[in-house]
């Protein structure tokens, strides 16, 4: 009988990664601004969370972003 190949260990969460829930009356420039006080780094969120988002004014209440 062949010995068994050890599991990897599961890597933990990027520690650098924040998650946030769309509230009624966000934008993409809110979140940005109250994550690194300065709205003009939507796009930052925006490109992290491309798999979710098609365009970064529609965003809806309830969805999880990642914020980078």
């Amino acid at each position: 009988m062949a010995p068994e190949e050890p599991v990897p260990p599961v890597p933990p969460e990027n520690p650098y990664q924040q998650k946030y829930v769309v509230q009624k009356g966000d934008t993409l420039w809110k979140i940005a601004d109250e994550y690194y006080g300065d709205g003009r780094l939507y796009t930052k969120i925006f490109e992290a969370n491309r798999d979710v988002l098609k365009d970064p004014d529609k965003i809806k209440p309830g969805q999880e972003l990642r914020i980078p």
